[in-house]
């Protein structure tokens, strides 16, 4: 990755970060926590930029805007609100679960 990206890709995290801290409290703590989730839990995507990060945020201001509290945005079930954005994007989890596959499938062959 040449500095260049890096820059880029700092000057884009820090304005994203700007924009989160522009959100009322209660929007800010549960996208902190959606974002804990994503990167446990994990599409592969996310770690090629804040793209799926932004998005939330990009519907986040969206409620804002409207003047809805943040869990009628995404409902009382955060952890359900992730897994919906999630669901046909390959996590790390299936990547693992890929690998064991393939590696038990090789020892079966022999």
């Amino acid at each position: 990755m040449s500095i260049k990206k890096i820059i880029e890709g700092k000057k884009e995290w820090r304005a994203h970060v700007s924009r989160v801290k522009a959100l009322p409290e209660d929007y800010q703590i549960v996208y902190k926590e959606i974002q804990k989730y994503l990167y446990k839990v994990g599409p592969v995507t996310l770690s090629e930029g804040i793209g799926p990060l932004s998005d939330i945020l990009d519907f986040f201001e969206e409620g804002v805007a409207a003047g809805k509290g943040v869990l009628d945005v995404t409902g009382k079930d955060v952890a359900a609100f992730c897994d919906e954005l999630i669901k046909d994007s390959k996590t790390y989890a299936d990547l693992y679960q890929e690998s064991v596959k393939q590696k038990v499938d090789e020892a079966m062959e022999k």
